[in-house]
């Protein structure tokens, strides 16, 4: 038990092979290896949005604006490719990262210069993105047959026998392994989160870390806004709508402290791995709609409850060894 409260990775990744153990007792072709891949495949958006918000959540902020970016950005390349099929695909991703980049920088600087909390400046601009979507689309949808084969097929694409969008997933994942372990920004992020006045002593300029922190959530948020309107093949004011809160409760299962400076690149995947598990095996055992959100709001407060206690358990070893010195 000790281990599983001091490696919350260990947990969840124990919690996950009981979960599937368990399904499979009843579906055996569940943990069948094509249909774990094509889990992976299933979860890699939420993971990349989680790993956007992890970055923020860990900088004691929050990002709430994430879905409506991702769909305000798919709506641009989806009418873009609508209109213009000629545009190469890789163009329109960068398109998309720019444009992610761009809402994700606005929330930065609001929270930067104004010093208006994330929360405020979020909220606002959820509705903000979503309302701008309406305006550049005209409330209209832009349907499959509307779009390019080569917009649609790229990620269904396989490479190795693994979809190309999972790829695209595992390289995100490798970055931000890299950035959060091995540079100083990534140490910034961390110390912000644990102590924001000694971070200042320390000479890390708080704010503009917090603004690079939503450009590099909106840009995550961009390039989902691709994915997700490729995947799904329709674009519309709908798309993603809610969806913040899945990314949330992503990376809170994840181990991610709300509080800030706590969290890994493994929690925070594996916690959308555990939603997407869930979302994919409950309507396969036939489990009502209701208590589907039931069994995944349960989660996520044992979730919050086992972070609380291993937050509190820091800080009682750091009593100890105060006394003991």
């Amino acid at each position: 038990m000790k281990i599983f409260l001091k490696y919350r990775e260990v947990w969840l990744l124990a919690a996950i092979a009981v979960l599937i153990g368990l399904i499979s007792m009843r579906f055996p072709g569940f943990a069948a290896p094509g249909n774990l891949r094509q889990l992976f495949n299933d979860t890699s958006i939420l993971m990349i949005l989680a790993l956007g918000q992890m970055a923020v959540i860990l900088t004691r902020s929050i990002d709430l604006s994430m879905a409506s970016n991702l769909c305000f950005t798919g709506m641009v390349v989806a009418m873009l490719n609508a209109a213009h099929p000629a545009i190469p695909i890789p163009l329109l991703i960068v398109i998309a990262l720019l444009v992610g980049l761009v809402l994700g920088a606005i929330n930065g600087l609001l929270v930067w210069r104004l010093n208006i909390p994330s929360i405020v400046v979020t909220l606002g601009t959820l509705t903000i993105y979503r309302g701008a979507t309406f305006v550049i689309s005209g409330g209209a949808w832009v349907n499959a047959d509307q779009m390019s084969p080569e917009f649609i097929g790229l990620q269904r694409a396989a490479f190795l026998g693994i979809p190309v969008l999972s790829w695209i997933a595992i390289l995100v994942i490798a970055l931000f392994f890299l950035l959060m372990t091995r540079t100083a920004l990534g140490r910034s992020i961390y110390a912000i989160g644990v102590n924001p006045t000694a971070s200042v002593y320390a000479g890390i300029d708080v704010r503009r870390t917090k603004f690079i922190v939503f450009c590099i959530s909106g840009m995550t948020a961009g390039l989902c806004g691709y994915l997700w309107i490729s995947r799904y093949v329709i674009a519309s004011v709908e798309v993603a709508n809610g969806y913040e809160l899945n990314i949330i409760a992503a990376c809170v299962i994840g181990g991610i402290s709300i509080a800030g400076g706590i969290g890994s690149v493994g929690g925070a995947v594996l916690g959308a791995l555990f939603l997407g598990i869930i979302s994919n095996a409950l309507p396969v055992i036939n489990i009502s709609p209701f208590w589907q959100m039931a069994i995944s709001g349960s989660a996520i407060i044992l979730a919050v409850v086992l972070n609380a206690r291993g937050e509190r358990r820091q800080g009682r070893i750091i009593l100890k060894k105060a006394e003991a010195a």
